[in-house]
C-alpha cells in the first residue's frame, strides 16, 4: 500500500508540473507591434534660435550738451529724416562767489596793465620822435664833417632802442587788452548756451528698438541715445553644433516650430558663418558652435507678432529620401555589437539581426534584415526572448504615413 501511494503521489506531482508549464507556455504575452514599410524618410535636427536683426542703427550724441526729452517709445515707427532727438550745446558753468571775485580782480588787473602799457607806449613814442630829430641833425652835421661818425652811430642806436621800446609797449597793451576781454567774456557768459541746437534724424524707415535716455539730461559726445531697426529684415539666428552646421548649405530648408503662432513657418538657410566659438552647455560640456542665419519664407503678415530677440525653435532638414524601407526606432535594440528586432512570426517573437541606416524623426532606415510588411515588436524589453509566444494588441501604434 505504501509503495502504491508513493507512485500515485509522484504521478500527481508530474501532472501538476506539466499543467503549470503548459499553462505558462500557452499564455502569449501581449505586445505592441509596428509594420515595416516603405515611405519618405527625412533626416533633421532641432535647435533653439532667436529672432534677430542682421543690421541695426545706433544714434549717438555728436557733441556734449543737454538732451531734450525724447517722447518716442520702444516700438514706435519712425520715418527716414524724422527728427528723433534734439541736443542743446553745453552751457557755460556758473561761478561760485570766490571764483567770481577772483576773476573780477584779474580783470581789473588786466585793465591796469593795459593802462600802464599805454603810458609806456606814449613815453616810448616821445623818445622815438626825439631820437629821430637827433639823427637827422647828426646826419646833416656829419656830412659837413662837424660831427664824428661815432656820434652819428650813437644817435642812430638811441633811435633803435626807442622804436623797440615803443613796439614792446604796443605788444604789452595788446596782451593786456586780450586778457581783459577773455575775462569779461567768461564773466558775462555764465550759464549761457554755446551754439545752435543739433537735431538728430532717423536714417531709416523702421521702429525704435531701444531708448537709452528718456528725460532731459546732460550727455557726452558719443553717448548712445536710440537704437533703430527695420523689423521687415528680421532673420532667425541659431547657434548650431559645428558638426551639424557642416551638413547645411545656403538654401537648405527648415521649419520654425513653437514660435507662438499656429503651425510651422517655412524657412531656409541664407548664411553659415565660418568662425566657430566655444559654448558651455547646461550640463557643463564644452561645445564648438557656429552661427547659422535663416530667412522665414512665409509672408511677413503671418508672423508679424515676432520681434527682435524672440525665442523660436528651428528644425533643419538635412536630407529627404522619397522611398526608404523603415521601421519605428523604438523597435531596435542592441544585441551585443549588432542591432536587432523581434519579428512577430506565427505568434512567436523571433530575434532578427538588422542593419540600420539613416535616422529620421521616429523612424530608422533598414538596410538589411527585414522586408516590407514584416511586423515587429514596438517596445522590446529584457524580459523578452527568442521564440516567446506573443499576442499583438489591437491598439498597436501605427507607423507614420499609413
Amino acid at each position: 500500500m505504501k509503495r502504491g501511494s508513493l507512485i500515485v503521489s509522484i504521478i500527481v506531482v508530474i501532472v501538476v508540473v506539466a499543467v503549470v508549464v503548459w499553462a505558462l507556455q500557452s499564455t502569449p504575452r501581449p505586445v505592441d507591434v509596428v509594420s515595416v514599410h516603405r515611405s519618405a524618410l527625412v533626416q533633421h535636427f532641432d535647435e533653439e534660435g532667436r529672432m534677430q536683426l542682421p543690421r541695426r542703427w545706433l544714434l549717438s550724441a555728436p557733441i556734449a550738451g543737454t538732451l531734450r526729452r525724447i517722447d518716442l517709445l520702444q516700438g514706435d515707427a519712425v520715418k527716414a529724416g524724422q527728427v528723433l532727438a534734439v541736443i542743446e550745446p553745453a552751457r557755460a558753468t556758473l561761478l561760485d562767489p570766490a571764483n567770481r571775485a577772483r576773476l573780477l580782480a584779474e580783470e581789473q588787473a588786466a585793465l591796469a596793465s593795459m593802462q600802464a602799457a599805454q603810458q609806456r607806449l606814449a613815453g616810448a613814442q616821445v623818445d622815438v620822435a626825439l631820437a629821430s630829430r637827433d639823427v637827422g641833425r647828426m646826419r646833416t652835421l656829419g656830412a659837413s664833417g662837424v660831427v664824428s661818425v661815432a656820434t652819428l652811430d650813437e644817435a642812430e642806436a638811441r633811435l633803435g632802442r626807442a622804436q623797440a621800446a615803443a613796439a614792446a609797449a604796443v605788444a604789452e597793451r595788446r596782451a593786456a587788452a586780450q586778457q581783459r576781454a577773455a575775462l569779461a567774456a567768461l564773466l558775462s557768459g555764465q550759464g549761457r548756451g554755446g551754439g545752435q541746437e543739433i537735431e538728430l534724424r532717423s536714417p531709416i524707415d523702421g521702429v525704435v528698438l531701444r531708448r537709452y535716455q528718456e528725460s532731459a539730461v546732460p550727455v557726452q559726445a558719443g553717448q548712445s541715445l536710440l537704437e533703430l531697426g527695420d523689423l521687415d529684415q528680421l532673420q532667425v539666428m541659431v547657434q548650431t553644433l559645428s558638426q551639424q552646421a557642416i551638413t547645411l548649405r545656403p538654401g537648405s530648408p527648415a521649419q520654425i516650430l513653437r514660435w507662438g503662432g499656429e503651425g510651422a513657418l517655412p524657412a531656409q538657410v541664407v548664411r553659415i558663418e565660418p568662425g566657430g566659438f566655444t559654448k558651455v552647455s547646461a550640463l557643463g560640456v564644452e561645445e564648438q558652435r557656429t552661427l547659422v542665419w535663416l530667412d522665414i519664407t512665409a509672408p511677413r503678415a503671418q508672423w508679424a507678432q515676432l520681434g527682435d530677440g524672440y525665442r523660436v525653435e528651428v528644425r533643419f532638414e538635412v536630407e529627404r529620401r522619397p522611398d526608404v524601407l523603415q521601421v519605428a526606432a523604438s523597435a531596435l535594440f542592441r544585441d551585443g555589437r549588432r542591432w536587432a528586432v523581434y519579428r512577430v512570426d506565427g505568434g512567436r517573437a523571433r530575434l532578427v539581426l538588422v542593419q540600420p541606416g539613416a535616422q529620421g524623426d521616429a523612424e530608422v532606415e533598414i538596410i538589411e534584415g527585414l522586408r516590407p510588411g514584416d511586423r515587429v515588436v514596438a517596445y522590446p524589453d529584457d524580459r523578452m526572448s527568442d521564440g516567446q509566444r506573443v499576442h499583438p494588441l489591437d491598439t498597436s501604434p501605427q507607423e507614420p504615413g499609413r
